[in-house]
């Protein structure tokens, strides 16, 4: 496994271009893969997943099973001319001597930009759900609070219990940087998706390293292949 960042030019066409639809970017990542063929009935998982901590300074992240090539995006939306010079444009390094080292019981900081979803029943059929994005800080905080357990991973200051109503207790987590996307799906007739994500930014403790190990390479939630589910994790301090 591969950990990769690469900060995008925001003054150039491509990289607006590129930040005007997750659909874009898929198919843009994808593209530094040559080992994947974009017909494959089964791929690896290609997680990837967007930081803006800045006007001007928006990172992509990629977390993959290959090292993977990224010049055509450095060419489209980063510093070509810089690259020339001697260094490519991004940073890819081994992900396996980090996953390895895991153990029950540290603590990191962690990010993760998700889609928080839940079923709710429609008002024509009261029989009938429907997959809706939670739109307030709290149930975005229960719904990954939900996940602690099966996923690895106790959120710092808050209820072991897996995110009950009431149970938040002090999770130190802030739910910030909502936005909902609207793009055509390619392949589906332009049918348009609308995608709501959010951001965490937190402190966690390993309760299971494997389970945790499964997280960060496999992703969580849904919406993957749109700049959802990649958690990375950073030292304390």
């Amino acid at each position: 496994m591969y950990l990769t960042r690469l900060r995008l030019n925001t003054a150039r066409s491509g990289a607006r271009r590129l930040l005007s639809s997750p659909q874009v970017i898929h198919a843009a990542v994808l593209s530094g893969f040559p080992e994947l063929l974009p017909t494959a009935a089964h791929t690896p998982r290609v997680l990837w997943r967007l930081d803006r901590d800045a006007a001007a300074e928006v990172l992509l992240y990629i977390v993959s099973p290959h090292r993977p090539d990224l010049t055509h995006l450095v060419e489209q939306a980063g510093w070509p001319a810089a690259a020339a010079s001697g260094t490519p444009g991004w940073q890819t390094h081994a992900y396996a001597p980090f996953l390895e080292r895991l153990e029950k019981g540290a603590v990191w900081n962690f990010r993760l930009t998700a889609n928080p979803v839940h079923y709710a029943r429609t008002r024509d059929d009261q029989a009938t759900t429907k997959r809706t994005a939670h739109t307030t800080p709290r149930h975005q905080l229960q719904w990954l609070l939900r996940r602690q357990g099966a996923g690895g991973f106790r959120i710092a200051g808050a209820s072991p219990a897996e995110g009950a109503a009431g149970q938040a207790g002090e999770a130190q987590v802030v739910v910030r940087d909502q936005r909902t996307v609207n793009f055509a799906k390619k392949g589906a007739g332009g049918r348009r998706v609308t995608l709501a994500t959010v951001t965490y930014d937190g402190r966690l403790e390993v309760t299971d390293p494997d389970a945790l190990r499964h997280v960060l390479t496999a992703g969580i939630g849904r919406a993957k292949a749109y700049g959802c589910g990649l958690m990375t994790l950073a030292p304390v301090g």
